[in-house]
């Protein structure tokens, strides 16, 4: 083992990390210290304080890094309408690098040389971790128990918590069977009834949203207002980031929105099945388009969407750090100068719908061209001959050739 005087431990406070902080002072005799984020999962944070403090953690950091979520983390993803093969909204992708960032700092401000995290070895998340440490500190040592213990089993955890009087809130029988993670963006589940991709999901997973069928029977009506490709507003009122997540989380759940069963591909290799509730970010994905489609010029709106499936393999595989994401990050950013103006969607059961969208500075859209009715010499439809007839020289060209 290398020697470790003091590591940052990423510590939730439930079973596994509770076992990983006792096993990190007993295998390597150094001093632990736990770093909690709260990124808005709903969970209650003082139990982990209480937790550490009992298993003789001096250095305990809990931080509510909401606003920097989200501003920083999911609302850059956002401008880049980012979807993982087409479905996942990468709510636990977006997550680890901030998280990877904090740890870091917190090395650095507590003369720490390690820090260590729970993830196991056959996830992305050790992936993403440990991308974004060795990005931001190249010469951080990383530990990563379950790529070193032999408790590769929840029974011989709780064994080991057990002999070292470890609380456990959980007791055996009584574990969820799904193996879940939750912040403002989403709450995912995996394992159980899940790892047979032909079983529905049961109904009582489900936490965020209720079933659409479920629904109110009456549509609501919303308004998103826009600035630069952010979202700063909901039905006209001014809200910071993390605001208007929740809001939306709120209403989309209400109205059955955001629910997703997905088989995806791993990093690691290995297919996967996961469900997934992102109400907020459904919405948001869908409005921002809507905005986007009345502000891009058509060859920068369809350059976009050529790179987005790329720009969202980078935040799936972990490389949210790396100068490529950063490249491509500046030029989205640069696009979205003129996105701004205000949309209005239709929710109803479980269903998204654009129903307007204006911008009064920035929209391309312009009705004397695009009327039915009379365009008073703002097109003149003569000019379609030549630009067809050019379009299509050389498929005549090629089928001349094919005569021949």
């Amino acid at each position: 083992m290398a020697k470790i005087k003091k590591v940052v431990l990423a510590y939730s406070g439930g079973l596994d990390t509770s076992v990983i902080l006792k096993w990190l002072q007993e295998t390597y005799g150094c001093e632990v210290v736990t770093f909690t984020a709260d990124i808005g999962q709903r969970e209650e944070l003082a139990p982990a304080r209480a937790k550490a403090r009992r298993l003789g953690v001096k250095e305990i950091f809990i931080e509510d890094l909401k606003e920097e979520f989200v501003r920083d983390f999911v609302f850059p993803m956002f401008r880049a309408n980012a979807l993982y093969e087409g479905e996942y909204l990468l709510g636990t992708s977006i997550a680890r690098p901030l998280i990877a960032k904090r740890l870091v700092e917190i090395a650095r401000e507590t003369g720490a040389d390690a820090i260590a995290h729970g993830a196991t070895g056959k996830g992305n998340d050790q992936v993403r971790f440990e991308l974004g440490a060795y990005a931001l500190k190249p010469d951080i040592k990383i530990i990563a128990p379950w790529r070193e213990w032999d408790l590769t089993s929840r029974d011989r955890l709780l064994a080991y918590a057990d002999t070292h009087g470890i609380p456990v809130e959980m007791k055996r029988g009584r574990k969820s069977p799904y193996s879940m993670d939750a912040n403002l963006l989403h709450i995912s589940y995996e394992g159980g009834v899940l790892e047979d991709p032909w079983q529905e999901p049961e109904p009582s997973m489900w936490r965020w949203t209720v079933a659409p069928e479920k629904a109110p029977a009456r549509a609501r009506y919303i308004e998103l207002t826009f600035r630069k490709g952010d979202a700063v507003a909901v039905n006209g009122r001014r809200m910071s980031p993390a605001t208007v997540l929740g809001t939306l989380n709120r209403i989309g759940g209400e109205n059955g929105i955001g629910r997703a069963d997905i088989v995806e591909n791993r990093y690691v290799g290995m297919k996967s099945r996961g469900a997934y509730e992102t109400p907020g970010g459904t919405i948001l994905l869908k409005a921002h388009r809507a905005i986007e489609s009345i502000t891009l010029d058509r060859e920068v709106a369809h350059l976009k969407d050529e790179l987005m499936p790329r720009y969202a393999s980078f935040v799936y595989n972990g490389y949210w750090w790396s100068p490529e994401r950063r490249l491509m990050q500046e030029m989205i950013d640069a696009s979205q100068k003129h996105v701004n103006g205000v949309v209005r969607l239709k929710l109803y059961r479980g269903g998204v719908s654009v129903v307007g969208r204006r911008s009064d500075t920035d929209s391309l859209f312009d009705p004397r061209i695009a009327t039915f009715e009379e365009d008073r010499g703002a097109y003149n439809q003569k000019d379609a001959e030549g630009f067809i007839r050019l379009n299509a020289l050389r498929m005549r060209i090629a089928a001349r050739r094919r005569r021949r």
